[in-house]
Protein backbone atom coordinates (compact mmCIF):
# COMPACT_ATOMS: atom_id res chain seq x y z
CA UNK A 1 0.00 0.00 0.00
CA UNK A 2 1.32 3.82 -0.58
CA UNK A 3 0.86 6.51 1.57
CA UNK A 4 -0.32 8.82 -1.01
CA UNK A 5 0.48 12.79 -1.17
CA UNK A 6 -1.94 15.59 -2.31
CA UNK A 7 -0.30 17.15 -4.91
CA UNK A 8 -2.33 20.54 -4.26
CA UNK A 9 -1.21 21.04 -0.38
CA UNK A 10 1.54 18.40 -0.70
CA UNK A 11 0.13 16.73 2.53
CA UNK A 12 0.84 12.75 2.77
CA UNK A 13 -2.03 10.10 4.11
CA UNK A 14 -2.17 7.13 5.64
CA UNK A 15 -1.37 3.96 3.91
CA UNK A 16 -4.12 3.12 1.60
CA UNK A 17 -5.27 0.76 -1.47
CA UNK A 18 -6.07 3.37 -3.60
CA UNK A 19 -6.33 7.02 -3.28
CA UNK A 20 -8.96 8.90 -0.60
CA UNK A 21 -11.60 10.29 -2.44
CA UNK A 22 -10.76 13.80 -0.95
CA UNK A 23 -8.05 16.42 1.01
CA UNK A 24 -9.39 17.16 3.55
CA UNK A 25 -7.14 19.91 4.02
CA UNK A 26 -8.01 21.43 0.88
CA UNK A 27 -11.59 21.36 0.63
CA UNK A 28 -12.04 23.35 3.58
CA UNK A 29 -12.05 27.05 3.33
CA UNK A 30 -8.14 28.13 3.99
CA UNK A 31 -7.04 25.92 0.85
CA UNK A 32 -8.75 24.92 -2.51
CA UNK A 33 -9.02 22.51 -4.82
CA UNK A 34 -8.11 23.09 -8.10
CA UNK A 35 -10.55 23.67 -11.54
CA UNK A 36 -8.93 20.27 -12.47
CA UNK A 37 -9.83 18.06 -9.25
CA UNK A 38 -7.82 16.55 -6.69
CA UNK A 39 -5.13 14.77 -7.66
CA UNK A 40 -2.26 12.26 -5.91
CA UNK A 41 1.23 11.39 -6.52
CA UNK A 42 3.67 9.20 -4.10
CA UNK A 43 6.63 9.73 -2.64
CA UNK A 44 8.16 7.69 -4.66
CA UNK A 45 6.99 9.44 -7.61
CA UNK A 46 7.94 12.98 -6.41
CA UNK A 47 11.52 11.52 -6.19
CA UNK A 48 11.36 10.87 -9.26
CA UNK A 49 10.00 14.17 -10.48
CA UNK A 50 11.33 16.77 -7.79
CA UNK A 51 15.47 17.37 -6.49
CA UNK A 52 15.45 18.59 -3.13
CA UNK A 53 17.28 22.49 -2.98
CA UNK A 54 19.82 23.36 -0.19
CA UNK A 55 20.64 27.12 0.40
CA UNK A 56 21.48 29.73 3.00
CA UNK A 57 18.50 31.71 3.78
CA UNK A 58 18.91 34.82 6.07
CA UNK A 59 21.88 32.91 8.13
CA UNK A 60 19.65 29.19 8.14
CA UNK A 61 19.59 26.48 6.09
CA UNK A 62 16.96 26.87 3.67
CA UNK A 63 15.42 23.41 1.98
CA UNK A 64 13.05 23.53 -0.62
CA UNK A 65 11.71 21.50 -3.72
CA UNK A 66 12.79 22.23 -7.50
CA UNK A 67 10.06 22.48 -9.63
CA UNK A 68 7.95 24.04 -6.93
CA UNK A 69 5.16 21.50 -5.08
CA UNK A 70 2.43 21.81 -3.35
CA UNK A 71 1.91 24.89 -1.58
CA UNK A 72 6.00 25.96 -2.29
CA UNK A 73 7.15 26.84 1.25
CA UNK A 74 10.88 25.91 2.31
CA UNK A 75 11.78 24.10 5.39
CA UNK A 76 14.43 25.74 7.73
CA UNK A 77 17.48 24.06 9.56
CA UNK A 78 17.78 25.44 13.20
CA UNK A 79 21.35 24.38 14.16
CA UNK A 80 22.28 25.19 18.09
CA UNK A 81 24.96 23.76 21.01
CA UNK A 82 22.25 21.26 21.92
CA UNK A 83 21.44 19.51 18.18
CA UNK A 84 19.63 20.40 15.17
CA UNK A 85 15.97 21.60 14.49
CA UNK A 86 13.94 21.39 11.62
CA UNK A 87 10.79 24.26 10.94
CA UNK A 88 8.13 23.40 9.52
CA UNK A 89 8.48 20.36 6.59
CA UNK A 90 8.46 19.93 2.74
CA UNK A 91 7.04 16.50 0.82
CA UNK A 92 10.08 15.59 -0.51
CA UNK A 93 12.35 13.48 1.64
CA UNK A 94 15.36 11.16 -0.19
CA UNK A 95 18.34 9.53 0.80
CA UNK A 96 20.56 12.79 -0.40
CA UNK A 97 18.77 14.75 1.52
CA UNK A 98 19.27 12.39 4.71
CA UNK A 99 22.69 12.48 3.95
CA UNK A 100 23.28 16.10 3.84
CA UNK A 101 21.81 17.26 6.90
CA UNK A 102 23.85 13.81 8.62
CA UNK A 103 26.62 15.89 7.39
CA UNK A 104 25.43 18.89 9.15
CA UNK A 105 24.54 17.19 12.44
CA UNK A 106 21.36 15.65 12.04
CA UNK A 107 18.14 15.80 13.14
CA UNK A 108 17.44 16.27 17.22
CA UNK A 109 13.37 17.53 16.63
CA UNK A 110 10.86 18.46 13.91
CA UNK A 111 8.55 21.45 14.71
CA UNK A 112 5.95 22.59 12.40
CA UNK A 113 3.96 26.18 11.93
CA UNK A 114 0.48 24.69 11.14
CA UNK A 115 -1.26 21.68 9.27
CA UNK A 116 -0.65 23.03 5.88
CA UNK A 117 3.15 21.91 6.26
CA UNK A 118 2.67 18.50 8.16
CA UNK A 119 3.12 17.13 4.92
CA UNK A 120 5.21 13.98 5.01
CA UNK A 121 6.51 14.63 8.99
CA UNK A 122 6.61 11.02 9.57
CA UNK A 123 8.97 9.75 6.50
CA UNK A 124 11.37 12.65 8.25
CA UNK A 125 10.88 11.45 11.97
CA UNK A 126 11.56 8.11 10.92
CA UNK A 127 14.60 9.27 8.68
CA UNK A 128 16.68 10.51 11.54
CA UNK A 129 15.48 8.02 14.21
CA UNK A 130 12.21 9.11 15.09
CA UNK A 131 13.09 11.83 16.28
CA UNK A 132 10.29 13.71 18.37
CA UNK A 133 7.50 16.21 15.73
CA UNK A 134 6.31 18.78 17.83
CA UNK A 135 2.90 19.63 16.98
CA UNK A 136 -0.05 22.14 18.91
CA UNK A 137 -2.57 19.50 20.32
CA UNK A 138 -5.47 22.46 19.34
CA UNK A 139 -4.84 21.09 15.42
CA UNK A 140 -4.53 17.56 16.13
CA UNK A 141 -7.52 17.09 14.22
CA UNK A 142 -6.17 17.87 11.14
CA UNK A 143 -3.41 14.94 11.17
CA UNK A 144 -3.94 12.57 8.28
CA UNK A 145 -1.22 10.48 9.19
CA UNK A 146 -0.45 9.79 12.72
CA UNK A 147 2.64 7.89 14.09
CA UNK A 148 4.42 7.68 17.45
CA UNK A 149 6.62 10.10 16.72
CA UNK A 150 4.25 12.93 17.11
CA UNK A 151 4.62 15.00 20.13
CA UNK A 152 0.77 17.13 20.72
CA UNK A 153 1.99 19.79 23.05
CA UNK A 154 -0.97 22.27 24.78
CA UNK A 155 -0.22 25.58 26.52
CA UNK A 156 0.55 28.74 25.23
CA UNK A 157 4.33 28.19 24.68
CA UNK A 158 7.10 24.80 24.87
CA UNK A 159 10.50 24.86 25.14
CA UNK A 160 12.08 22.55 23.20
CA UNK A 161 15.97 23.17 23.32
CA UNK A 162 18.24 25.82 25.19
CA UNK A 163 17.24 29.32 23.96
CA UNK A 164 14.34 28.16 21.47
CA UNK A 165 10.64 28.36 22.16
CA UNK A 166 7.78 27.44 20.57
CA UNK A 167 4.90 30.19 21.07
CA UNK A 168 1.03 29.29 19.90
CA UNK A 169 -0.17 31.97 18.28
CA UNK A 170 -3.26 31.01 17.06
CA UNK A 171 -4.65 32.87 14.18
CA UNK A 172 -4.19 31.47 10.86
CA UNK A 173 -4.96 28.30 12.55
CA UNK A 174 -6.47 27.54 16.34
CA UNK A 175 -3.01 25.92 17.14
CA UNK A 176 -0.77 28.05 14.95
CA UNK A 177 2.75 28.19 15.88
CA UNK A 178 5.54 29.94 15.84
CA UNK A 179 9.24 29.58 16.92
CA UNK A 180 11.61 32.22 19.11
CA UNK A 181 15.55 31.76 18.55
CA UNK A 182 16.52 33.78 21.02
CA UNK A 183 20.22 33.58 19.56
CA UNK A 184 19.22 34.22 16.14
CA UNK A 185 20.35 37.71 14.06
CA UNK A 186 23.89 37.79 16.00
CA UNK A 187 21.72 37.21 19.68
CA UNK A 188 19.31 39.95 18.96
CA UNK A 189 16.42 36.73 18.36
CA UNK A 190 14.44 36.00 15.54
CA UNK A 191 11.12 34.24 14.88
CA UNK A 192 10.59 31.61 12.58
CA UNK A 193 6.87 32.14 11.75
CA UNK A 194 5.82 29.88 8.80
CA UNK A 195 2.27 31.77 7.90
CA UNK A 196 1.41 32.80 11.20
CA UNK A 197 2.99 36.47 10.45
CA UNK A 198 3.40 36.07 6.48
CA UNK A 199 6.23 38.06 5.44
CA UNK A 200 5.09 39.88 2.50
CA UNK A 201 6.89 40.37 -0.77
CA UNK A 202 7.88 43.59 0.21
CA UNK A 203 9.89 42.17 3.14
CA UNK A 204 9.23 45.28 5.29
CA UNK A 205 5.48 43.98 6.24
CA UNK A 206 3.37 41.09 7.54
CA UNK A 207 0.47 39.77 6.28
CA UNK A 208 -2.44 38.00 8.73
CA UNK A 209 -4.96 35.96 7.13
CA UNK A 210 -6.91 32.92 8.00
CA UNK A 211 -6.70 32.15 4.39
CA UNK A 212 -4.29 33.40 1.84
CA UNK A 213 -5.00 31.85 -1.22
CA UNK A 214 -8.84 32.62 -0.35
CA UNK A 215 -8.61 35.91 1.09
CA UNK A 216 -9.69 35.72 4.13
CA UNK A 217 -8.39 37.92 6.38
CA UNK A 218 -8.18 38.09 10.10
CA UNK A 219 -10.22 40.17 12.20
CA UNK A 220 -9.14 42.82 14.76
CA UNK A 221 -9.02 41.34 17.97
CA UNK A 222 -7.71 38.25 16.29
CA UNK A 223 -4.27 40.15 14.76
CA UNK A 224 -4.03 42.02 18.24
CA UNK A 225 -4.21 38.81 19.99
CA UNK A 226 -1.43 37.32 17.56
CA UNK A 227 0.74 40.15 18.31
CA UNK A 228 0.31 39.64 21.81
CA UNK A 229 1.63 36.74 22.08
CA UNK A 230 5.55 37.38 21.24
CA UNK A 231 5.41 40.98 22.37
CA UNK A 232 6.93 39.87 25.44
CA UNK A 233 10.08 38.08 23.14
CA UNK A 234 13.62 39.64 22.19
CA UNK A 235 13.62 39.42 18.33
CA UNK A 236 15.32 41.65 15.37
CA UNK A 237 14.35 39.30 12.43
CA UNK A 238 11.36 37.25 10.99
CA UNK A 239 11.75 33.99 8.97
CA UNK A 240 8.91 33.63 7.01
CA UNK A 241 7.08 30.96 5.13
CA UNK A 242 9.08 31.22 1.30
CA UNK A 243 12.21 32.00 0.00
CA UNK A 244 13.77 35.47 1.04
CA UNK A 245 10.42 35.81 3.08
CA UNK A 246 13.07 37.13 5.68
CA UNK A 247 12.84 40.51 7.50
CA UNK A 248 16.42 40.99 8.54
CA UNK A 249 16.60 43.49 10.93
CA UNK A 250 14.18 45.52 12.70
CA UNK A 251 11.46 43.03 12.74
CA UNK A 252 9.64 44.10 15.61
CA UNK A 253 9.00 47.41 14.14
CA UNK A 254 7.58 45.89 11.19
CA UNK A 255 5.36 44.02 13.16
CA UNK A 256 4.13 46.97 15.26
CA UNK A 257 3.55 48.69 11.82
CA UNK A 258 2.13 45.29 10.23
CA UNK A 259 -0.86 45.51 12.96
CA UNK A 260 -1.59 48.84 12.65
CA UNK A 261 -1.65 48.86 8.93
CA UNK A 262 -4.23 45.79 8.95
CA UNK A 263 -6.51 47.16 11.09
CA UNK A 264 -6.71 50.36 9.67
CA UNK A 265 -7.39 49.40 6.08
CA UNK A 266 -10.26 46.87 8.16
CA UNK A 267 -11.42 49.60 10.12
CA UNK A 268 -11.13 52.78 7.68
CA UNK A 269 -14.66 52.41 6.19
CA UNK A 270 -15.83 53.76 2.80
CA UNK A 271 -13.15 55.65 0.63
Amino acid sequence: MDAFICTTCGTQYAESEKPPAECLICEEERQFVLPTGQSWTTLARLRRTHMATFRDDGGLIGIGTSPNFGIGQRALLLRTATGNILWDCISLIDGTMVDIINGLGGLTAIAISHPHYYTTMIEWSRAFGNVPVYLHKADASWIMRSGPCLSLWEGDTRTIAEGVTLIRTGGHFEGGTVLHWEQGAGGKGAILSGDLLQVVADRKFLGFMRSYPNFIPLGEQAVRAVAATVESYEYDAIYGAFWDRVIPENARQAMHDSVERHIHWLTCGPL
